[in-house]
């Protein structure tokens, strides 16, 4: 009796959980969201792409098919941990091989945390094109459940109207155009989109109150956004449940890459409408003083709407910004300070190599290596996964299972840099004001319950430390997420409990395949050597001269050869790829 009462309790609680499945065809489609047609990276010919929700617990199934015709692929789940799932994580290089064009790659995981997150590209350069799109992890027993009428969710990014290709290749090139746009050292963005239109409107009803799901998946420039007379207050920042936590008038200041939750409460009645005013963070795109030139398009406009056959307000006009600061949020689980164990110093910054501008940590740029490296700490064997050489020039930092991990970020540019991590979050233990320099020390105030999240700004000229519990075996990338910036190298890899992913992780033979149709290797060090795992002969260790994004074939010099397939028109070769079928 008592083994079938157990028996019944296990199937019940697993039918709680359910199966999202997915069957994407990731295409080209033609979109004009501010006024200006241009091709973009869409899924199931529609753009942008679906916004994903899901429940807490749920098994993810997305069988991703490349129908680019030119460029490769792959899905990154920005926040999502995979734990146990390693292989799911999605970022090129690091946890799988790019996927080739009409190839396919199956991601297969269980989500169990709950919040706001995203989901995009994260091959060479791609998502800005449009590959990108919210990712809601819902939870009945989350802290703020039964305080809300109604949800709904704001993305706030910069646009181009060049494809990154050719942006990149202006870049990260020799023949480095990007100097051109009144000195800038990276390309900035055309305009700003806020739920991917111009000009929004949010319709809002009287006596309600809203969670709002804010995230920023810019390419390059962070956001500031304000409400007119409306009452939020912060529930959740990057996946991590807060207290909650009022923020009165004050600007909120994202990141790229960053979330906020909120709670609002709606007016009592119906008797106007309000404006919301929002605008790309001129500090990143124009440093070192923040001032842009003139003409350019970075303000956003947005209205909450109670009642549509009032006027909108006109935009405001502010001459100081006050933020609220993100440093004063609680976790909700006010999990104690971590004492480490393991601390690695990152001294970031830029130099140039064979001509080109490339970030550097620790005076090493990152370059892909021939083998996938989760790839290659799965098949080196457990005597050498341990060993940082067998990576190659990943900037490979390798942690013990279960220690305490402390990053102190020395942010040595005139810019500021939003640090993410893969597989985890993290404590902020200090952040620098601009221009303090590198690290100096522990200051005397450090919170006993600090900041958690997965995505934090490094101030210019200044420092971060962060501190994370080594207690989920994989790969993980460390990275600025400055989509400009990880192309340039600004990326460290984490390889966290060697020993076991070289016992549990298994590279399938459909992952093989998808190294294959790129042309990539699936073992061995990072050269893909297989017999003798400490020689690199042939591993990558020179920047190349030009920069061509996701193109396909990878070493085909696109832009010296094929200049035209870079344009911006619908009509562009880009476009030119009738889709086929997946089976």
């Amino acid at each position: 009796m008592f083994a079938f009462s157990f028996l019944l309790l296990a199937l019940c609680q697993l039918a709680v959980a359910k199966v999202a499945y997915y069957d994407w065809s990731i295409d080209w489609v033609s979109a004009a969201p501010d006024g200006f047609t241009r091709p973009v990276i869409g899924i199931n010919g529609q753009w942008p792409p679906p916004e994903v929700h899901i429940d807490k617990g749920d098994r993810v199934i997305a069988k991703v098919y490349n129908n680019l015709g030119n460029q490769s692929t792959g899905i990154h789940w920005h926040g999502i941990y995979q734990t146990g799932s390693q292989t799911m994580d999605g970022p090129s290089g690091i946890t799988q091989c790019p996927i080739a064009p009409n190839g396919t790659y199956t991601y297969d995981f269980e989500v169990n945390q709950a919040g706001t997150y995203w989901y995009h590209s994260h091959n060479q350069g791609q998502y800005p094109d449009g590959l990108r799109a919210p990712l809601i992890v819902h939870d009945a027993a989350a802290p703020y459940a039964g305080k809300y009428d109604e949800e709904f969710t704001l993305t706030m990014t910069d646009w181009y109207h060049e494809q990154m290709p050719n942006l990149l290749n202006k870049y990260e090139s020799s023949s480095d155009e990007s100097t051109t746009n009144n000195g800038i050292t990276a390309p900035v963005p055309d305009t700003g989109l806020l739920n991917d239109q111009q000009d929004l409107k949010l319709k809002m009803l009287p006596g309600k109150t809203y969670l709002v799901h804010m995230i920023c998946p810019s390419n390059f420039a962070g956001v500031f956004i304000w409400f007119q007379d409306h009452n939020f207050t912060v529930v959740e920042v990057d996946g991590i449940y807060t207290e909650e936590t009022p923020i009165g008038s004050k600007y909120i200041r994202l990141a790229p890459g960053q979330r906020w939750t909120f709670l609002i409460e709606s007016k009592p009645d119906a008797s106007a409408n309000y404006a919301i005013f929002a605008t790309l963070d001129v500090n990143m795109m124009f440093p070192p003083v923040g001032i842009p030139y003139p003409g350019f398009a970075g303000n956003m406009s947005a209205w909450l709407v109670y009642d549509e056959t009032l006027p909108l307000p006109p935009q405001p006009t502010f001459y100081t910004l006050d933020f609220f600061d993100d440093w004063t949020l609680i976790p909700y689980d006010r999990e104690p300070i971590y004492q480490p164990d393991h601390q690695i110093v990152m001294d970031t910054g830029f130099t140039n190599i064979n001509g080109i501008d490339r970030a550097v940590i620790n005076n090493i740029t990152y370059l892909t290596q021939k083998v996938p490296s989760l790839y290659t700490a799965a098949t080196v064997g457990a005597e050498y996964s341990s060993n940082p050489v067998v990576y190659g020039q990943v900037n490979p930092f390798v942690l013990n299972y279960g220690e305490i991990v402390e990053i102190i970020v020395n942010n040595n540019h005139n810019n500021l840099h939003p640090w993410h991590i893969h597989g985890h979050d993290f404590q902020v233990i200090q952040r620098g004001d601009p221009d303090v320099g590198p690290f100096p020390g522990y200051w005397a105030n450090i919170s006993a319950t600090p900041l958690k999240r997965d995505t934090i700004m490094a101030n210019k000229n200044s420092h971060v430390v962060l501190r994370f519990k080594a207690d989920n075996p994989g790969v993980w990338a460390f990275h600025c997420h400055i989509e400009w910036h990880i192309d340039a190298g600004l990326m460290a890899t984490l390889i966290e409990a060697p020993d076991y992913i070289s016992r549990d992780v298994t590279i399938s033979e459909d992952q093989k395949q998808v190294c294959k149709n790129y042309g990539m290797g699936y073992e061995g060090n990072a050269a893909g050597n297989t017999q003798n795992p400490l020689d690199l002969t042939g591993s990558n260790t020179q920047v190349q001269t030009y920069a061509q994004g996701a193109m396909f074939p990878p070493g085909k010099d696109f832009y010296k050869r094929k200049r035209s397939t870079f344009g911006v028109s619908p009509a562009s070769p880009l476009m030119n790829h009738p889709r086929k079928s997946r089976w």
